[in-house]
């Protein structure tokens, strides 16, 4: 089993659990405050599973990080949120920093 692909869909239901926290609006909208919980216990279950066949500490700087990307973008686009040079070099660095960490496993 490629645990990559856990963790992978774990991040991806974890981006849609903190959308669905902008959407809730504060918890006044009924459905994306439910689907807050959701998501996150699926993003849990399948970052729990990942983390049978990888180390936690690069696990989770992936999971973060990636996770932290992804909400950017979404944030950038979706919600019109601003974007600057200096946001997107910042993400530049958090995406190099994931690489790296991915790949410390195979130069240890």
């Amino acid at each position: 089993m490629n645990y990559y692909y856990l963790l992978l869909l774990a991040i991806l239901f974890e981006v849609c659990g903190t959308t669905c926290m902008k959407l809730s609006d504060g918890f006044s909208k009924l459905t994306p405050s439910i689907l807050i919980f959701v998501f996150y216990a699926i993003s849990f279950f399948f970052f729990t599973l990942a983390l049978k066949g990888l180390d936690v500490s690069i696990a989770y700087a992936i999971w973060a990080g990636l996770g932290t990307a992804f909400i950017t973008v979404i944030g950038i686009f979706w919600f019109r949120e601003p974007s600057s040079a200096f946001r997107l070099i910042s993400l530049a660095f958090v995406v190099m920093g994931v690489i790296g960490l991915h790949l410390s496993d195979r130069v240890a």
